[in-house]
């Protein structure tokens, strides 16, 4: 059985050119509140912005299309939005749509088995058929080949690219008693080379506290270019201070250039309007008062037409605009405030998945 390794494909680095990007328009009760009506402006914000360079996929179901119609009539129009109907539990297309490897000018996606972040020791919620089938879905729509890694969990928020060889992960998820827990780490490590067409993989120990997809990589670390991370940051004493010191060990001792970028200071938590918002199905997670969120700028998307960053009305908004633009000197940094999203448990960067160009 042929791999996209043995077949010379690659994962591009997300800061290279896309041809589009697939998102999936928000509905799921239990993760957005008051029917997800807040948090529309904010997905169809994201993705005028990425319009402007790239073409958006935007899955939507039958009950949800009206809304993104409306919000998004212009873009449909001119054709820099193209509306696919089907139904998905959730909208998180990093971690449901394919990953996506190039050879040459062609491009072949990867479906990984989905199982909302931990399956039945500690996913989400308890039914994610529809999100599982989500990737061969795409690739059908997009007339695209695809390699199938099932049955080897993994979601694309748990792994970056530098688009020359180097992947980097989290231990904390990808070692997960949820996720594969019949493989050893060398085998999940042979699995990412074999799938991502890598041939080093760096391991951090650590995600955010208390991120509930078990500290994906995006959420703490990404590329700015072949040799250059961005690395979420805190001065502070405690248990994320202790993360970030050993997570920089790692790549400093992998011989990587480091840009630490602070977390918001003031944590982003859940307050009791935003829990008379969500309708739970059973088996779902629910959201407690004053619950913090793993609020982070890291979780930033790097589109063609732009830097799409994360802001909370934090005191650190401003440094940490100030920071990615020194990081990505040509590329316009554009905030979006972010608050509705991270409630649902994710962010910006979580709810796209690059197509390369």
């Amino acid at each position: 059985m042929t791999t996209p390794r043995r077949d010379g494909f690659y994962m591009p680095a997300e800061f290279a050119a896309h041809s589009a990007t697939i998102m999936i328009w928000c509905e799921r009760p239990g993760s957005w509140t008051y029917g997800a009506a807040p948090a529309r402006p904010v997905f169809a914000e994201i993705i005028k912005t990425i319009s402007l360079g790239e073409k958006v996929y935007l899955a939507v179901s039958a009950s949800g299309r009206d809304s993104a119609e409306k919000l998004l009539a212009q873009q449909i129009t001119n054709g820099s939005v193209e509306l696919w109907e089907t139904q998905t539990d959730d909208c998180w297309a990093r971690d449901m749509a394919p990953t996506f490897l190039k050879r040459g000018n062609e491009v072949r996606g990867v479906d990984w088995e989905f199982n909302a972040w931990g399956g039945a020791v500690d996913g989400l919620y308890s039914h994610w058929d529809r999100d599982d089938k989500f990737a061969a879905f795409a690739c059908g729509k997009l007339g695209l080949k695809s390699y199938s890694a099932r049955p080897f969990v993994l979601e694309g928020g748990s792994v970056h690219s530098n688009g020359k060889g180097t992947v980097i992960t989290t231990e904390e998820c990808l070692l997960s008693a949820g996720r594969n827990p019949l493989l050893t780490k060398l085998q999940i490590e042979k699995n990412l080379k074999e799938y991502l067409g890598a041939e080093r993989v760096i391991w951090l120990p650590y995600g955010v506290c208390g991120d509930e997809t078990n500290g994906h990589v995006d959420n703490i670390c990404a590329f700015a270019d072949e040799n250059t991370v961005i690395l979420g940051w805190t001065e502070e004493d405690g248990e994320q201070g202790r993360r970030c010191d050993q997570n920089a060990k790692v790549l400093e001792d992998a011989g990587l250039k480091i840009i630490k970028l602070p977390f918001p200071e003031k944590p982003v938590t859940f307050t009791q309007r935003d829990l008379d918002g969500f309708t739970y199905e059973k088996g779902e997670i629910e959201r407690n008062l004053n619950e913090p969120l793993a609020a982070s700028y890291v979780n930033f998307y790097v589109c063609n037409a732009a830097v799409i960053v994360p802001v909370f009305g934090d005191k650190n908004d401003g440094k940490a605009l100030k920071i990615l633009q020194g990081a990505f000197p040509s590329k316009k940094i554009v905030p979006v405030f972010a608050r509705e999203l991270i409630l649902g448990g994710g962010n910006i960067h979580c709810l796209t998945q690059q197509i390369p160009r």
